[in-house]
């Protein structure tokens, strides 16, 4: 089992800039890889990012590259996604997910379904 708790949503100006956290518990955090979702009202949950067991490896969604970055510490069981140059089109509620399917490996997914453990989720609201 792995419990994840993220933190660190609100609401932003356009343009302004966050940092998303989620701590894990549960399980041995340093061997699975983390990923980002997020879900705006009526819409599907899409992959914004994932990191690697080591954090060597990242993946990023086309719409978020270059403006967020994903990373995590092992020492502290946490992974964290910094935004930056938020937009409105980002407002959604943001989760973090636990791969543990690909324990020590490089691949990063990307599919909701890739994923073990979900967070609650932490809204974002970016205002324009």
């Amino acid at each position: 089992q792995v419990q994840l708790v993220e933190s660190g949503g609100g609401l932003v100006q356009a343009g302004g800039s966050l940092r998303l956290s989620c701590a894990a518990s549960g399980r041995t955090f340093s061997s699975y890889a983390m990923g980002w979702f997020r879900q705006a009202p009526g819409k599907e949950r899409d992959f914004v990012a994932s990191i690697s067991w080591s954090g060597g490896k990242t993946y990023y969604a086309d719409s978020v590259k270059g403006r967020f970055t994903i990373s995590r510490d092992n020492a502290k069981d946490a992974v964290y996604l910094q935004m930056n140059s938020l937009k409105p089109e980002d407002t959604a509620v943001y989760y973090c997910a636990a791969d543990l399917r690909n324990n020590y490996s490089d691949y990063v997914g990307y599919y909701v379904d890739e994923y073990d453990y979900w967070g609650q989720g932490t809204q974002v609201t970016v205002a324009s």
